[in-house]
């Protein structure tokens, strides 16, 4: 059975001075590879990928990056769909880079991850939101089994909401909220021990002024 290539999608961020935003976010498309069968290996200027699926579907690919990455501070997540990365830049620089690969070439194989992508004078913007726990996210040559992401904090990212200034209370409301709800129309008492307040003026009901009559019963 030969070889697939499988599906590369990639996105970008860059940063001169911050390097959690100077990264590299790639996912390669290969369903059905069990983590037993996934040999993934990253150097500072090359990736290369091999899986294998149950039914003896192989896949591969290598990438020569356009510019040294860190492994150390590159992490990844692998699924049944597909193996999640993000890689971190060498360089801080404020450029994006112009290209994913070293060599200039098309390659049908690789595509813009749009999910991702944004122009380089929007990167300010949120992040985008992992389809899994970024605490799960292993280092690369297996030293992280415990998961960590190695310092690349997706609220930095902007894609995480900082809930601190809240208190207690995560929604934003007050927890004695209702201490300023209008009383119910009909349902006002009289200042004091909170009685009901008692007709003035005698009725057929009521003959005597502010007492009301109990009838007995049969």
């Amino acid at each position: 059975m030969a070889t697939l290539h499988p599906e590369v999608t990639w996105a970008q961020r860059s940063s001169p001075v911050d390097a959690d935003k100077n990264i590299i976010y790639l996912t390669i498309k290969a369903p059905d590879v069990s983590k037993d069968n996934l040999k993934l290996d990253l150097t500072s200027t090359k990736l290369s990928y091999k899986g294998k699926t149950d039914k003896g579907q192989e896949y591969g690919v290598e990438i020569e990056f356009f510019e040294e990455i860190d492994p150390t501070e590159s992490r990844h997540h692998h699924s049944a769909r597909a193996t999640e990365c993000v890689l971190r830049k060498k360089e801080k620089k404020e450029e994006f880079w112009p290209r994913l690969t070293k060599d200039k070439a098309k390659l049908h194989w690789l595509k813009t991850d749009f999910d991702k992508w944004v122009d380089e004078d929007e990167q300010d913007g949120p992040a985008p939101e992992p389809e899994f726990d970024p605490s799960m996210m292993s280092q690369f040559g297996g030293g992280d089994d415990a998961g960590g992401f190695g310092g690349i904090d997706f609220s930095k990212l902007g894609g995480a909401q900082d809930l601190s200034g809240l208190g207690g209370n995560a929604t934003g409301l007050d927890d004695d909220s209702d201490d300023d709800m209008p009383d119910l129309e009909g349902d006002k008492e009289k200042e004091g021990d909170g009685a009901a307040a008692i007709p003035s003026e005698p009725t057929a009901a009521a003959p005597e002024k502010g007492k009301a009559v109990i009838e007995e019963l049969d």
